[in-house]
């Protein structure tokens, strides 16, 4: 049953072998994996006339072109296949023309002031790397979005570029290894981490539903002090929604491949099988609808938000990537003797390179409000960027430096330390023959991250083949090889660290190595249109200069949005909710310690508690006026903004959180208006 299920909602190569032509089919192969571009009419006729048979063989009626707009979720529009022909009888059709491009109502998306509200128009156009699929009785077309004018208005079309331009650049230099391949391309795999909480509890807090958050929350007392959660035995109700998350994902082709527990209570973590990066993207914005979807149907709501709980673990998408040819070499295998691999040396020092001249480019790409809250602890790397290789690679590359015996020093290491450890603290880390970036939140789209990651290779790949193509095929050709990767090695040492990120003293030495330390969103937000970014993805045709500055006023609208409503929901809850439970409790305990004192008892630790709630009480609501008074001060600039949010209004929002989880320890829990953190973590 399982292998009938597996796919059986995709239009993969499987199904299109079967309903094209051998030559048409030949065509689409080539498109696919070699970047062709699409521009054959009948071709695409004949594909479009397949796949809607296919779809509605298995029941579907309509179709949309789905597509990843800068919000960061993803969008469609539905339209039956239903049409007329000449006679005006009811037909079923999808041209080739509606396959390749669809058009889209665009002014209500993110575009960081590219368009006007009045320019409406927006384009999808197929992107045929990536399969279709069926959700309920929609055929999903994966697409590209763009503007009227050619503007770049999707999360997907920069993904693509990278691909093209790493492939281009990692093809050149292993030619001058003598290595001809077709393509070179980057592979994801992505660890989802997420939530489950009971439905009822969450429909009694605001602050859940309108920030998937909890804004207030006193800690439980036991929380993950006892590490009993992480890979411990699975609740049969959430093992009952893991399983039909499984069966619902291996039908749209989505190789979920492991489940856990994680390390907060209520966490859990899905890791899907390597994907291209691209269609790993596609795939995990598609994993995420459907884990909200299948936890509805079992009682849950599923947290996507990188900090749902303060004092517990937040929640990562830990990005795997390496890169691989055509052929299936893994370019990032080190073998069993690295030292001797000069090609995988130099491949890796090609990626250290690109971390390390790029370091505030990767970290603008990870950045989002609910990511700094994550940032720093609880399992979750720092916010500073820097590179773990393990013991033995680090020998190797320490060797290579100094110029020592590297042999010799190989040997030595391999007696003494072990090749597979991993440090939990480091963002970029060597994981054997990958490299997995700790850094994305939960809730990302990815596609930023990755294209940032693919092209910043790519540069260094590009730089590298620009000096190594003369000495391609020449005698002195591996001594130049091993010559390039001693000096970016020396040049980009101060990358690479080993130790306990989350130190104070790492905090001291990465400031004196002149490593970027951006502790908010806004902070690395500043730096996203700096002329060496901008010469950057401009020069790999990912970005022209007017999407990348879009970008930058998109990335500091959302967040000081993000902390808007958070703010307002904060005032909500304390006025409407926390207020008036504590004055009634308070209340209460008034008028019992009125009935003690006549009979003379003694009421001092009573009194005390009063006071105390009134003492809260009191400083709430001064804060409220204070929150109320940064938010109605805002500056009109969405920069200025951004900065604002973080320096002033977060703090008062931190404050009121502070005064609000003391007053919850005071206030009896039957009075206190919402879900404790100890009922929602701890269901049965």
């Amino acid at each position: 049953m399982f292998a009938d299920s597996f796919g059986s909602m995709v239009f993969n190569e499987k199904v299109m072998r079967d309903a094209l032509s051998s030559e048409s089919f030949k065509r689409l192969m080539k498109i696919r994996h070699e970047g062709m571009p699409m521009d054959d009419k009948t071709l695409a006729d004949e594909v479009a006339e397949a796949m809607k048979k296919w779809a509605v063989s298995k029941g579907a009626t309509h179709y949309t072109h789905w597509f990843q707009p800068m919000t960061g979720a993803t969008a469609e529009k539905h339209d039956s296949f239903l049409d007329r022909d000449s006679d005006g009888n009811p037909i079923l059709e999808l041209s080739g023309k509606t396959l390749l491009k669809g058009e889209s109502d665009a002014s209500s998306f993110p575009s960081g002031g590219m368009r006007e509200t009045f320019e409406a128009r927006g384009y999808t156009v197929w992107d045929p790397t990536s399969d279709a699929f069926i959700r309920e009785d929609t055929l999903c077309i994966p697409t590209s979005f763009g503007s009227f004018d050619g503007a770049v208005l999707d999360k997907k079309t920069p993904l693509l570029r990278s691909v093209e331009t790493l492939n281009t650049q990692a093809v050149r230099l292993l030619r001058t290894f003598g290595i001809e391949t077709k393509y070179v391309y980057p592979s994801v795999g992505l660890e989802q981490e997420y939530f489950l909480i009971n439905k009822e509890d969450c429909a009694k807090r605001r602050d859940l539903i309108l920030t998937e958050r909890t804004l207030f929350g006193a800690p439980t007392p036991k929380g993950q002090v006892l590490e009993d959660h992480y890979y411990g035995t699975i609740r049969p109700r959430v093992k009952a929604f893991m399983k039909e998350l499984d069966d619902e994902l291996w039908k749209v082709g989505i190789y979920s491949k492991t489940e856990h527990n994680e390390v907060a209570p209520c966490q859990h973590e899905m890791a899907p099988i390597f994907a291209r990066s691209n269609i790993a993207v596609d795939e995990n914005q598609l994993t995420m609808d459907i884990m909200k979807k299948v936890a509805n149907r079992h009682g849950f709501v599923c947290l996507l938000h990188e900090k749902p709980f303060e004092g517990i673990n937040g929640s990562g998408k830990h990005n795997n990537w390496s890169i691989s040819t055509a052929e299936g070499e893994n370019l990032m295998n080190p073998g069993k003797e690295p030292e001797k691999n000069i090609k995988f040396l130099l491949f890796i020092t090609a990626v250290i390179k690109a971390v390390d001249d790029y370091q505030v480019l990767l970290r603008i790409s990870v950045s989002s409000a609910g990511n700094d809250r994550r940032l720093g602890g609880n399992e979750a790397p720092p916010a500073i960027i820097s590179m773990y290789l393990g013991d033995r690679l680090r020998t190797i590359i320490a060797s290579i430096i100094s110029g020592s015996d590297l042999e010799t020093e190989t040997k030595k290491a391999a007696l003494t330390v072990k090749n597979d450890d991993r440090n939990r603290t480091s963002p970029f880390a060597f994981t054997g023959n990958k490299f997995e970036f700790r850094m994305p939140g939960s809730a990302e789209n990815v596609s930023c991250t990755n294209y940032v990651l693919n092209t910043i290779v790519a540069e260094s790949l590009k730089q590298f083949a620009d000096r190594l193509e003369p000495f391609a095929g020449k005698e002195n050709f591996e001594s130049e090889v091993r010559k390039l990767i001693r000096e970016e090695l020396t040049a980009h040492e101060r990358i690479l660290f080993e130790g306990n990120g989350y130190s104070k003293e790492w905090v001291k030495e990465a400031k004196r190595r002149g490593l970027a330390a951006f502790k908010s969103t806004p902070e690395a937000f500043e730096h996203f249109d700096d002329e060496k970014n901008i010469e950057l993805l401009v020069s790999h045709g990912i970005l022209n200069k007017e999407e990348i500055k879009a970008r930058k006023v998109i990335g500091f609208t959302k967040y000081n949005n993000i902390i808007n409503v958070e703010a307002r929901t904060m005032l909500l809850m304390a006025e409407k909710d926390i207020v008036p439970a504590a004055i009634k409790y308070s209340s209460e305990l008034a008028y019992g310690i009125e009935s003690k004192q006549a009979l003379q008892l003694d009421v001092e630790h009573e009194l005390k508690l009063v006071s105390d709630i009134n003492e809260h009480v009191k400083a709430l609501m001064l804060n409220n006026e204070t929150l109320r008074s940064v938010l109605d001060s805002q500056p009109t600039d969405p920069m200025k903004q951004g900065m604002n949010a973080y320096k002033k209004i977060v703090p008062v929002m931190e404050e009121e959180r502070r005064i609000v989880d003391e007053l919850e320890l005071l206030v009896d829990k039957n009075s206190w208006p919402y879900p404790d953190y100890t009922d929602m973590l701890y269901y049965v």
